[in-house]
């Protein structure tokens, strides 16, 4: 069977085209819907949102339309920066912490190292570490634990028979209060 190309032309056996008519003869398409809902932009309208409340003084004088109607720039700032963000408050150390935090500063010791080697140190370094050293003997005096003071030393019993007599003599202090 020969092939056969289509072609644009309409024979006799087709459907017919509908005559060409002029465009103020037209009508109006006949499918098309009536805009239903509002105009875009209708929010920021105020002057159309004011009579619309004056007229409809019975409907709820909010905008039924949810979301933000605050206004969007659509600019960007000239200088950006972000707010500073305050620092939340960390509890307040006790002296003993403090003692502690600084007596374990390895800059503190590493320095300390130093001087006992007999090395010298650049002026900021010996500066820091008389600070460090003046902090750690304030904070000592404050909890009491003075350096200048020579330590009472306990003193140890003798003899097993001291102890003896030291545990006896608890027993009957025990006893009274059992009483």
């Amino acid at each position: 069977m020969a092939r056969s190309r289509k072609t644009r032309k309409v024979s006799e056996n087709a459907a017919k085209r509908a005559p060409r008519v002029k465009k103020a003869d037209r009508k109006q398409v006949e499918g098309k819907k009536k805009d239903s809902g509002r105009k875009s932009g209708n929010r920021h309208n105020e002057a159309l949102l004011k009579t619309q409340n004056a007229n409809n003084a019975a409907s709820a004088s909010q905008d039924p339309r949810h979301g933000s109607k605050k206004p969007v720039s659509l600019t960007l700032p000239s200088s950006i920066t972000e707010p500073l963000k305050p620092k939340a408050k960390q509890p307040k150390l006790t002296d003993e912490q403090k003692l502690l935090k600084l007596e374990e500063d390895p800059r503190l010791n590493k320095l300390l190292d130093m001087l006992e080697e007999g090395r010298s140190l650049s002026d900021t370094d010996q500066a820091w570490l008389d600070q460090q050293l003046d902090t750690i003997e304030q904070l000592m005096k404050r909890l009491g634990m003075d350096e200048s003071e020579p330590e009472v030393e306990t003193r140890k019993p003798a003899s097993d028979d001291e102890l003896f007599d030291r545990f006896e003599s608890g027993e009957d202090l025990l006893n009274m209060y059992k009483d």
